[in-house]
């Protein structure tokens, strides 16, 4: 049987030490390691080291005047920049020099890519405007990468200027401010404004759709349809304000119009596209050419492109003026 220790043996066992320390009645670490306290005066002269150091880097390194090196280099630059552009113009001179005379008949722009377009664009697209046939059928591809450029180009505008709903620290306006300053620089309840645009935009609206419907027949399509009605609901938005506007145009509509219709227009030429590359009936009628449901996939195409046009026009308006729909 052990012999039971004494306290003064106990308290320099390592279990004493340990315990005492666990306890805070002990630091086992006070007077081995040598602490040094920095006074204010100290620090303070080091600060000024520091800006008399960092001053010294301006004038030595940074001195426009006495240093030769950025002198030099500042000549040079300019001097290669002069260089780079006169050999660029060069170039571009002499690129130009080789470029076909004008009204020459054996030009490309001459060749049988255009004669198709004109020749058998109305038996093989079913559209009589042969503007649209090019754009929607033989070049539809371009036309879906335009629409994306438009969506892609919305998205970043509104990453870069929409509004947060809580005030952020830098002072900008929260959301709820931005709607109470909406009308600042705007004619308040102006019964000329609203009442003109009453009468005005449903006008502009079916015009509009009217050019997007009938692009397969005459001039017009996606493009300038949907511009006509993006201007009608900029009108709008200008007579009555966001708060009417978003009863029927809100962020989240924008969002599935344009994606709706993005996707649509590539599920539909990827199918055109893989069975006139294998040679498959795509099992689409052309229609009667001139008649309203004719030209294949071309109206719907166009519907689609007008609405994306339509929906970034007032969108690019929207986030520009307030960071919002």
């Amino acid at each position: 049987m052990s012999r039971r220790k004494s306290e003064e043996e106990y308290a320099k066992t390592k279990a004493g030490k340990f315990f005492r320390w666990l306890s805070g009645e002990e630091d086992p670490f006070l007077g081995k390691i040598e602490m040094k306290e920095e006074s204010s005066k100290e620090s303070k002269v080091t600060l000024e080291e520091i800006d008399e150091d960092h001053k010294l880097l301006l004038e030595k390194v940074y001195d426009m005047e006495r240093n030769r090196e950025i002198k030099y280099f500042q000549y040079f630059y300019r001097f290669m920049s002069v260089v780079f552009c006169i050999i660029l113009i060069s170039v571009l001179i002499y690129t130009v020099s080789f470029l076909p005379k004008t009204g020459n008949a054996n030009n490309p722009d001459n060749n049988v890519v255009s004669r198709r377009y004109i020749e058998k664009g109305l038996q093989e697209t079913g559209a009589v405007n042969i503007v649209t046939g090019m754009i929607l059928d033989y070049r539809a591809f371009d036309t879906f990468g335009e629409s994306n450029v438009l969506f892609i180009s919305t998205i970043t505008v509104f990453i870069l200027m929409r509004i947060e709903r809580n005030k952020k620290r830098d002072g900008s306006l929260t959301k709820e401010e931005a709607e109470a300053n909406d009308r600042v620089y705007e004619p308040k309840n102006d019964a000329i404004l609203q009442g003109v645009a009453s009468i005005l935009v449903p006008f502009i609206i079916i015009f509009g759709i009217y050019i997007i419907l009938n692009g397969h027949l005459s001039p017009g399509g996606g493009f300038s349809g949907g511009s006509i009605i993006g201007g009608g609901l900029i009108l709008y938005l200008n007579a009555f304000g966001f708060k009417k506007t978003e009863r029927f145009f809100t962020e989240k509509t924008y969002k599935w119009v344009c994606f709706c219709s993005l996707t649509f227009y590539c599920l539909a030429k990827s199918y055109s596209f893989y069975t006139g590359a294998n040679h498959i009936p795509s099992k689409i009628p052309l229609g009667t050419p001139g008649a309203i449901l004719s030209s294949g996939l071309i109206l719907p195409l166009n519907i689609c492109v007008g609405l994306i046009v339509a929906c970034t026009i007032y969108a690019f308006y929207a986030l520009f003026r307030k960071g919002g729909f």
